[in-house]
């Protein structure tokens, strides 16, 4: 590949020419800030750029490897933030009014593993607000869009990190994942992602959603490059309650061209039964199957709960930890938040304690049902998201009406990689999912690496071009009436609201009311009937 072609370049490609001083990493840098300035007001990718801070740790790490001083793969290579991770100095919002002003005193601690290891800030990327919800028009900042169609999403949280990695914007760029948000916006951008085994990327520093199932971690071009950041990213941080300590191997050492011995257990009924997948991503995923088994993979069928038993358990617990993060700024100032987040967080109200420890404790079920299966499989395989849907037809409460294929790997805890397996007719990227046994992400990342490297979706590239005409989006905002409101629905809601200490006007009351009716399906869905002896899947060991 051509120098001229450097926002293309993957990071081990780069990562040698710099090594090698064939390559300046300034003459790096400000090619692609050359292109972000070209593309980004088409994407909406950065929020905030900083192209000073690039030039700068440019500078200094071509005079450090000059000097004989080259720190690895990553010296010289730039990186952009989803705007939840500190950065100190630097403006961090979480996409949120709430936020305009947040100046971090510190980096998070994945943010300093990359300055330590030589790489260079480009700025601070789009998401949904508090890495939940949207995307939304009424906000300090647009949505970000999708490359290979700028009428559509890019998929969410880490939206930014999405489409600023598929343009060429920047080769890595840092998510985080509670449900799906890493995997989502990698499957929509046709890009790899990866969320790390919770416990092996630190979160200090980063902006929470869901203590209990929030990850950090990358979305790259290409398996390799997501290797070579994990290897930074990966380790024991003390300050982090929720970091393991345990040995990290090496990631791109562990990378495979076949995969002769490995089992593989596919879950198809996720995407078959749970939810309703299209012909084309079946026809995807029958396709990646057989190339699997020509690499020499033994791949059979496995059955696991419900995907929406998976849901249920997350959503609970997620959104009941959502709305105790944010509660006071909701008593004190709701209208500084999105109406989509909103109504997002709003049913959550309705949320008990039995709720939430019920779902714990089934969550401690679903992980030790999870075991045996690991003991037979080396990784489990179903289908990603994909593909993209345009933004004028985002509905919030579709994140209440149905189960999300990402969820069950959030729930289960170890790593899962969203990884390109085709394209539609219209070229929207399609993915499937590769998860593995706890801190056996090297398992999940050597599969995803020997399918990339049988098959030729790393070939193609988005269409967007400089110049190109920004599609107008008109957002459809469906508000519930509270006419529509049935008098017990509206009677649960009055008390929810009491309990948590809220005082709602009409329209505030409305949107609580409108995911309030999936809210408690999900609640009377959940087991309460457990043995007195069974401990939530929060209960943990104190470190000797």
């Amino acid at each position: 590949m051509k120098h001229s072609d450097l926002h293309y370049m993957s990071i081990a490609e780069v990562g040698a020419l710099i090594r090698d001083r064939e390559l300046s990493p300034v003459e790096y840098v400000k090619t692609l800030i050359e292109r972000a300035d070209a593309l980004n007001p088409l994407l909406d990718a950065y929020v905030l750029a900083t192209p000073d801070v690039a030039l700068r740790q440019a500078e200094k790490a071509e005079e450090e490897i000059t000097a004989g001083n080259h720190r690895g793969p990553l010296h010289g290579i730039p990186f952009a933030l989803k705007d939840i991770y500190d950065t100190a100095g630097i403006r961090t919002t979480a996409h949120s009014r709430q936020l305009l002003d947040n100046i971090p005193k510190d980096d998070a601690a994945t943010v300093r593993n990359l300055f330590d290891a030589g790489a260079v800030l480009m700025g601070k990327l789009a998401t949904h607000e508090f890495a939940h919800g949207g995307p939304t028009f009424d906000l300090a900042f647009p949505p970000a869009r999708n490359p290979w169609n700028l009428e559509y999403i890019p998929g969410g949280s880490s939206s930014g990190s999405g489409a600023a990695v598929s343009a060429g914007l920047v080769p890595v760029a840092l998510g985080s994942d509670t449900g799906g948000s890493i995997r989502s916006p990698a499957g929509l951008c046709g890009l790899v992602g990866l969320k790390p085994t919770y416990g092996l990327v630190s979160k200090r520093g980063v902006i929470a959603n869901s203590f209990t199932f929030d990850h950090a971690g990358p979305l790259t071009w290409t398996v390799e490059d997501c290797a070579i950041v994990l290897q930074a990213l990966a380790g024991f941080d003390p300050a982090d309650p929720c970091s393991v300590d345990v040995p990290v191997p090496h990631y791109r050492s562990a990378l495979r061209t076949d995969l002769k011995g490995l089992r593989i257990g596919h879950i198809g009924h996720f995407y078959e039964d749970d939810t309703h997948a299209s012909p084309e991503q079946k026809s995807a995923m029958a396709e990646a199957l057989e190339v699997l088994r020509s690499l020499g993979a033994i791949v059979e069928d496995v059955k696991l709960r419900p995907l929406e038993t998976y849901y249920d358990v997350k959503i609970i617990i997620a959104e009941a930890e959502l709305l105790s993060v944010h509660h006071s700024d909701f008593a004190e100032k709701p209208y500084d938040f999105s109406s989509d987040l909103r109504r997002r967080i709003l049913p959550a109200c309705v949320f008990t304690a039995l709720d939430y420890m019920s779902a714990m404790r089934m969550r401690r079920q679903l992980v030790d049902e999870a075991k045996p299966v690991f003991e037979k499989y080396d990784a489990l395989l179903t289908l990603g998201n994909g593909p993209a849907t345009k933004l004028e037809d985002h509905r919030t409460v579709s994140s209440w009406e149905s189960p999300k294929i990402t969820t069950a790997f959030n729930v289960i805890g170890g790593g899962a990689v969203s990884i390109c397996n085709g394209f539609t007719d219209t070229g929207l990227p399609l993915s499937m999912q590769i998860a593995s046994r706890p801190f056996e992400d090297a398992t999940a990342l050597a599969i995803a690496h020997a399918y990339e490297k049988a098959t030729n979706w790393r070939d193609r590239r988005p269409p967007i071009e400089a110049g190109m005409e920004k599609p107008q989006i008109t957002p459809k905002y469906e508000a519930p009436e509270l006419a529509d409101i049935d008098a017990e629905t509206r009677r649960v809601a009055e008390v929810a609201v009491a309990r948590n200490g809220l005082e709602l006007d009409e329209t505030l009351f409305t949107e609580l009311c409108e995911g309030l009716p999936y809210a408690l399906a999900m609640s009377r869905r959940l087991e309460t009937s457990f043995r007195r002896d069974e401990e939530p899947a929060n209960v943990f060991t104190m470190p000797r």
